[in-house]
């Protein structure tokens, strides 16, 4: 009876930790089901809001287009979704897709062999700005990010006003390389004309806005808004402004309005909100059409492009929008470009779209930078000086053994681009400055270059102007804006060095960014630049920096400074 007893105890207690078992095992099933099913809790979350943005009502109506710019649908589109920011952020990915074009540095080049190096002027800023927002999250940039030439061309610099026939002035300088005594720096100014508001052509301007879900975090659509309405401030009723929006698809939310009737154009600006794809090409095909729609015949006929740059629906692909934009540029409209945001920004492509409509590129990361360019250096964009801007730089082969452009890589010519009429270059605007440093070894130098390979038949001679006190002859060539044939200027430089301690603050600074833009590139050619000579440089001549940037320099290589591991590892 004992043994039954037993046996049946035994088999309760089996019986009790089976169902412990179980349970804990459901439980465990429970925790882990809800862990893959996390996923799916976020798609549905995303559905709902696709639902609950297409039963919203419209923040704003438009007709929908497609790639072409035609109207495609009939009824009102739903642009502006009413979901929530934290439904948008919960279904956005979480990684990093920014894309910069990988930069191959200008390398020395021989002057008996290569004796002309020529470029297209450059006035974007963009690479600085956005490098400041990486040293601003006590990040350093991506190499690539780095355009020493924007950098440079990011500051003013205190060249003289023209006083001849043509609408700007050249100044030269000469010195020894800050980051190597064995080399010397030139140093290229360019001054456009400054011009009175009231001389300010008519202006056709059409805002091309972006309000796909990627733009909905606090650095991009509403610091957009903000940045727009210091610009709508600046509006008079000789301008006219149409501002388009592209998200899933593109649609007209202001038709062509007076500058003077501020109150619709900013009402038109608020109501604005983040949501759906980006169909960038649609979007900019729209803004063509209505630039060409209220074209003004001798005005400035401009397209404000502000995106992320992430276009990833409709005519996306470079080659397209290329196209579309250099026959709009031949037609007498410009594409001006302004990038916002992290994280997805797509650098490269917008950098390429500006300069194919002959346009400017700059970075808004700041409300201080999106007052600097769209009100104290708007003008400047708004009024074109001079278009198809070239350089040319004739190097003397008896004084200079090799040269090397700082920066300007991707704005590089043929030199027989120089005197091609139909090659277009860079615009420069009313009270621009444009500056370009060339490192240079001299012909006395014992340093060995890349050698080039002998010629078989014909030799190289020097003629009887080598052998007297140029350096180098700067040549410029340009196009009046509503020209079609160039006009070119010359300007020899002479062999005499200046010591650095005394040349110019504009020599001085300008080398202090080159400088410090060799750093942040870890370049080849940075000799023994480092970041206390730079800031000594730059602390020397902050000149009387109004606006502080200067300053704010010193303070961005500072922090780089803490940043860079880079310095202690050579």
């Amino acid at each position: 009876m004992s043994t039954v007893k037993s046996r049946i105890i035994l088999l309760s207690l089996i019986v009790v930790l089976l169902i412990a078992v179980l349970s804990i095992a459901a439980l465990f099933m429970t925790s882990a089901g809800g862990i893959a099913l996390a996923p799916h809790k976020e798609l549905i979350a995303q559905m709902a809001m696709t639902e609950a943005v297409e039963e919203a009502e419209p923040v704003f109506t438009a007709k929908e287009y497609d790639d072409t710019g035609r109207a495609s649908v009939s009824n009102e589109a739903r642009l502006a979704p009413t979901a929530t920011p934290g439904a948008v952020d919960n279904a956005r990915p979480d990684f990093n897709t920014e894309a910069y074009d990988y930069i191959e540095e200008n390398t020395f080049l021989e002057a008996m062999s290569n004796p002309l190096s020529t470029f297209s002027i450059d006035v974007d800023t963009a690479s600085y700005s956005n490098a400041r927002r990486f040293l601003n999250n006590s990040q350093l940039p991506p190499v690539d990010a780095v355009r020493i030439e924007e950098f440079i061309n990011y500051f003013n610099y205190d060249y003289p006003q023209p006083d001849g026939e043509h609408p700007f002035a050249i100044v030269t300088e000469l010195s020894t390389s800050p980051w190597n005594a064995n080399h010397q720096l030139v140093h290229i100014g360019i001054q456009g004309q400054q011009v009175d508001k009231e001389a300010l052509p008519d202006s056709n301007l059409v805002f091309l806005l972006d309000v796909s879900g990627s733009m909905n975090d606090a650095n991009k659509l509403p610091l957009l808004k903000q940045g727009f309405r210091l610009l709508v401030d600046q509006l008079t009723e000789r301008d006219r402004v149409s501002i388009v929006v592209y998200a899933g698809a593109a649609g007209l939310v202001l038709p062509s309005t007076s500058g003077a009737d501020q109150a619709a154009i900013l009402a038109a600006i608020d109501r604005l909100e983040a949501g759906g794809s980006t169909a960038g090409g649609a979007g900019i095909q729209l803004a063509y059409n209505q630039a060409q729609e209220n074209f003004i015949p001798g005005g400035n006929n401009r397209i404000i492009l502000a995106t992320d740059g992430d276009f990833n629906v409709g005519a996306s692909s470079d080659s397209e929008l290329v196209r579309m934009i250099e026959q709009k540029r031949d037609a007498g409209i410009f594409l001006t470009i302004l990038g916002f945001g992290t994280g997805n920004y797509k650098d490269a492509k917008m950098e390429q779209l500006a300069d194919k409509g002959n346009g400017n590129y700059a970075y808004i990361d700041t409300i201080r930078e999106a007052k600097k360019v769209l009100v104290s250096e708007m003008a400047g964009t708004l009024l074109t000086i001079a278009k198809d801007v070239k350089i040319q730089i004739e190097f003397n082969p008896a004084k200079v053994k090799a040269y090397r452009l700082v920066g300007y890589e991707n704005r590089l010519l043929a030199k027989e681009d120089f005197v091609d009429d139909t090659k277009d270059a860079g615009e420069l605007g009313a009270g621009h400055t444009v500056t370009a440093l060339y490192e240079i070894i001299p012909a006395s130098a014992d340093e060995k270059v890349r050698p080039t390979a002998e010629l078989k038949y014909q030799e190289s001679t020097l003629s009887n102007q080598a052998q007297g006190d140029e350096l180098l002859t700067v040549k410029f060539r340009y196009k009046r804006p509503d020209g079609n044939q160039s006009i070119e200027m010359v300007s020899p430089l002479m062999d005499s060095a200046t010591p650095l301690s005394d040349t110019s603050t504009n020599f001085r600074f300008s080398a202090a960014v080159a400088e410090f833009g060799l750093l942040l590139r870890d370049s080849t050619y940075k000799g023994d630049a480092g970041y206390e000579q730079v800031l000594e440089l730059a602390q020397g001549s902050l000149g009387p920096d109004v606006e502080g940037y200067r300053t704010e320099f010193v303070n961005l290589v500072e922090t780089a400074q803490l940043l860079d591991n880079r310095q202690y590892q050579e």
